[in-house]
């Protein structure tokens, strides 16, 4: 089976967390931030409901393994191939995903990051490690619990209630990404992958939570995520324009995918609606995957696995997508062409 228990997928962007036989021209090092599309391991450290306690799959671009920052292995030598930051339920604000318990929200993401360049200064010196992070990649997989788990869900918090329009929410979030941003760029990140919020209007959690809409995705969060995939799009042109020696590519996941829905057949797929690791609902999005869900047959016709996330079959196009596609898939890069950047 793909994942298990919440449905924690972390092959979603399955580049972007694994990229095994190094060439001169790839990346030394791969930093990963996010939340559970790319958590490869580190909620199992925590007291939390969304577990990443499945093995990770897929490598491309010659680093293997990026290993999570809470393992006590994830020292010494280890940290100087990169680290996994990434966690399950977490988002940009950190009020976000507090209905799991712990996880690892952004800024602290980026804590844990300042404690590895200390580390890693330690071992080889400030020089060194300014050199290993200009050629390092970084990516940054993380928005949509702000919205499904979060501004979606307002009687789970309140105090996010408050800020009322979606168009006041979104400036809030860009507003906070901004300047993790920026921290994570002061801190020597230089390549920068920055992925959007996908179509979370057409995951079966807000179908089932929507039954109105029947067949079809419901408009309203995907118009929302349209809305903060735009004003995302224009941070990271302004911060790769105004910010001297530093490359952020943008990751159009949403297109991605909802090519991928529209297209469903032409891609082998069989299902775009429902999730293949279902407990309840008509397209099983009600209750989170688990151990004692219902798992399709054959996984490889469905595009999405629990409630949340994408299947393997699905996250394998993604990536591959991300890794080589043109400029309407992630752009100015891909990120075979970031990594070999100089």
């Amino acid at each position: 089976m793909d994942r298990s228990f919440i449905g924690i997928v972390f092959g979603a962007l399955t580049v972007l967390s694994l990229i095994g036989t190094c060439t001169s021209n790839d990346p030394p090092a791969n930093f990963v931030f996010g939340d559970s599309l790319v958590d490869v391991g580190n909620n199992n450290y925590i007291v939390s409901l969304t577990k990443a306690n499945f093995l990770p799959n897929g490598e491309e671009l010659g680093i293997g393994f990026t290993p999570p920052y809470m393992a006590p292995t994830t020292s010494g030598p280890v940290v100087l191939r990169g680290v996994n930051y990434a966690s399950g339920g977490s988002g940009i604000l950190n009020v976000t995903g507090r209905i799991f318990g712990g996880r690892i929200n952004l800024d602290a993401q980026i804590d844990n990051f300042a404690n590895t360049r200390h580390d890693i200064i330690s071992t080889i010196g400030d020089s060194a490690t300014q050199s290993l992070f200009k050629r390092a990649i970084f990516s940054v997989t993380i928005g949509s619990n702000d919205f499904i788990n979060n501004y979606l869900t307002p009687t789970l918090t309140i105090s996010e209630q408050k800020l009322g329009s979606p168009e006041l929410f979104v400036a809030t979030l860009i507003t906070r990404f901004r300047a993790q941003l920026l921290r994570l760029i002061s801190l020597g990140a230089r390549k920068l992958v920055v992925a959007n919020v996908g179509p979370i209007g057409c995951i079966p959690n807000q179908r089932d939570t929507n039954p109105v809409f029947g067949d079809s995705c419901v408009s309203f969060p995907n118009q929302i995520a349209q809305l903060f995939n735009a004003q995302l799009r224009s941070l990271v042109s302004e911060l790769s324009h105004n910010l001297e020696g530093s490359i952020l590519v943008y990751a159009d996941v949403y297109h991605i995918l909802t090519d991928i829905l529209q297209n469903y057949r032409a891609y082998g797929f069989e299902n775009p609606s429902s999730s293949c690791c279902s407990m309840a609902g008509r397209f099983g999005g009600l209750i989170p995957c688990g151990p004692t869900s219902k798992v399709c047959w054959d996984r490889s016709k469905y595009v999405f696995w629990d409630p949340y996330h994408p299947t393997d079959a699905a996250n394998f196009i993604i990536a591959n997508r991300l890794l080589d596609g043109d400029v309407t898939d992630i752009s100015p890069l891909n990120v075979r062409q970031l990594a070999n950047s100089s």
